[in-house]
């Protein structure tokens, strides 16, 4: 069984190093490709600018996905996620400190899998991250990618 990677799209270091912990603290040991703006991640997914040639049959097992990002903000990357035949089916998972109600009707609306606000307290976050990975990397049963 290949391993299965997780996208994180952050751009705040801080919110990058205490998931890292928590991933660390949950005991989920999955490659964490770590994505710092909106266009950084629609590259790696599509394999454009700086990830040019990276075999994109290789998908992440889930995408962690903030809203409030550089360049290209999370919701146009969700959007975008969805309208490529490659990409739609890969879970979504909104991890955001917005509380917005409309965020979270758009992210939904749009194809999140999931919404989650980032809790303040690291251990409620450590516990968080390790339902997404115990649901998500490995009772979850992804389709077939499309090639």
């Amino acid at each position: 069984m290949e391993a299965r990677t997780i996208l994180l799209v952050e751009d705040n270091p801080s919110d990058v190093a205490l998931t890292r912990r928590a991933l660390t603290r949950s005991h989920i040991a999955n490659e964490l490709v770590v994505a710092r703006d909106g266009e950084e991640a629609l590259d790696f997914l599509f394999a454009t600018g700086t990830y040019a040639g990276r075999d994109t049959s290789v998908r992440p097992a889930v995408v962690l996905l903030d809203l409030r990002l550089p360049k290209i903000d999370g919701l146009t990357v969700l959007e975008r996620i969805r309208a490529d035949e490659r990409t739609r089916t890969i879970p979504v998972v909104v991890l955001t400190t917005s509380d917005e109600t409309s965020d979270m009707e758009t992210a939904y609306a749009l194809g999140g899998n999931s919404y989650i606000r980032k809790p303040v307290d690291f251990e409620q976050f450590v516990e968080a991250v390790s339902h997404l990975g115990l649901y998500w990397l490995v009772l979850n049963e992804p389709p077939p990618a499309k090639r």
